[in-house]
């Protein structure tokens, strides 16, 4: 597997028709997360979740702008929960209705981003 940073990598649009990852594949990405950023989760080897706090409402809703237009470049879409002082990242292929390689790559491009 390729050792380039999670953050120095593009997302690749899945098309659908793929399985999501498992086993040694989804244990690899993972791990390479892990790896290169702190508290993401995943849930059920079906999505990736992290919670950043913020202390008002003001910068979490500046961190959610920040991040749609992360997304928007990187053409992958994550679940955003907003509320006062708390934005939540859900992360997962729709296409799919798991787990692919942009999920991890939109997770560490998020990480770079100034808060």
């Amino acid at each position: 597997m390729d050792d380039t940073k999670l953050s120095q990598r593009v997302c690749i649009a899945c098309r659908g028709g793929v399985p999501p990852l498992a086993g040694e594949k989804l244990a690899w990405w993972v791990d390479k997360l892990n790896r290169e950023t702190k508290g993401w989760q995943m849930i059920d080897d079906h999505h990736l979740r992290k919670e950043f706090l913020f202390p008002d409402f003001s910068s979490a809703l500046a961190f959610v702008n920040k991040i749609g237009a992360l997304a928007e470049e990187q053409g992958h879409h994550p679940d955003l929960e907003l509320a006062w002082g708390r934005v939540a990242v859900k992360l997962f292929t729709h296409k799919i209705d798991g787990l692919f390689d942009s999920d991890f790559i939109l997770a560490a491009h998020i990480e770079q981003l100034p808060r």
